[in-house]
């Protein structure tokens, strides 16, 4: 079915489209101004066209995890319409604003990051629901070394990995992952400012509205709380972050607190390294070079992870590979 199709066949074919500003994927979206009621139009139907798979899957997960946040008391869209073999999802309005937006203009930031912790909290509480892929150590490794060996090291480095060095790098990535697997639950991916949304009208943990979760996964909750605290996109106070934690701590008391810290090193090591590596291919692969600009937070907050002794095996590989003076963005020359 066309997009046009589709929208006329649930009402919103007069609405006017307004475009929202586009993330790090594929995927576009359009505000429907004049409809039944206010939407968004979720559109993956251009993935092909980039060469990359059908967006179908993500969208049904969409439609999944939408519903087992909404069965839990917690604030996600709720799916008006959907043609997942088109790529298209029109959904429940939520709101202009989000806490990226609120922050960009001046919010203060600890009420903000308090109540996305709380929501954290309860969303990590329930128990998730079935048929979620694994987020943990084999996959992790894969993510990273999609970004890191694929892309930053041959623009780094100046050559490809050998095949022992990617062996090496897997290894040790499942031997500092492997100690965390199997201790969580539900993980978002990407709980950060950006795909949160104040909804103050609404009680408690709901308070908080949640998008962007077709990605998510079974792993450690620490994975989440690293997203919204050491975010790859802006500055967090260290004040902020702390209070946020123990807020996030305070909600969940039955977790080791010794191995949660550890978790959140090991977790931060992952995510800062596959990151930092995902601006070169998102500069280089896709035309975003606007994103390298969060390279060196990306690289400071790698450093800091890998301080902690969990992190251990990832910080000896770096050592033995990645000079310290190139653990940043690479100097390229412009993509043909």
């Amino acid at each position: 079915m066309s997009l046009d199709s589709f929208l006329a066949t649930h009402g919103y074919a007069g609405a006017c489209r307004v475009p929202l500003p586009g993330d790090a994927g594929h995927r576009r979206y359009l505000r429907m101004v004049g409809g039944p009621r206010p939407a968004l139009l979720m559109d993956g139907s251009g993935a092909a066209a980039v060469g990359l798979p059908s967006a179908e899957a993500d969208l049904r997960s969409f439609i999944v995890i939408a519903a087992h946040i909404r069965s839990i008391g917690l604030s996600a869209p709720e799916v008006l319409a959907a043609d997942p073999p088109a790529g298209l999802l029109l959904l429940e309005d939520l709101g202009e604003p989000t806490h990226a937006t609120l922050l960009d203009a001046g919010a203060e930031p600890l009420p903000l990051y308090l109540a996305a912790a709380e929501t954290l909290a309860a969303l990590h509480e329930a128990p998730p629901p079935a048929g979620l892929p694994a987020w943990e150590g084999a996959a992790m490794a894969r993510a990273s070394g999609a970004t890191f060996l694929d892309w930053w090291w041959p623009a780094a480095l100046g050559a490809e990995p050998t095949a022992a060095q990617r062996e090496g790098f897997h290894a040790t990535m499942g031997a500092m992952l492997k100690p965390f697997e199997g201790r969580g639950g539900f993980v978002h991916r990407d709980y950060f400012p950006a795909n949160l949304l104040p909804l103050p009208e609404r009680p408690g943990p709901a308070s908080v509205g949640v998008i962007d979760f077709q990605d998510a996964g079974h792993g450690h909750p620490a994975y989440d709380l690293v997203s919204l605290l050491q975010d790859a996109r802006r500055d967090v106070p260290d004040e902020v972050r702390q209070a946020a934690t123990a807020r996030y701590l305070e909600r969940r008391s039955g977790l080791d607190r010794e191995e949660f810290e550890a978790a959140t090193a090991v977790m931060a090591a992952q995510r800062h390294l596959r990151v930092a590596s995902l601006w070169v291919r998102l500069d280089r692969r896709d035309g975003k070079p606007h994103y390298l600009r969060h390279g060196p937070r990306c690289w400071r907050l790698l450093d800091a992870a890998l301080a902690h002794p969990a992190a251990a095996p990832l910080a000896t590989f770096l050592d033995e590979h990645v000079p310290r003076d190139l653990r940043a963005n690479p100097v390229m020359e412009p993509a043909a």
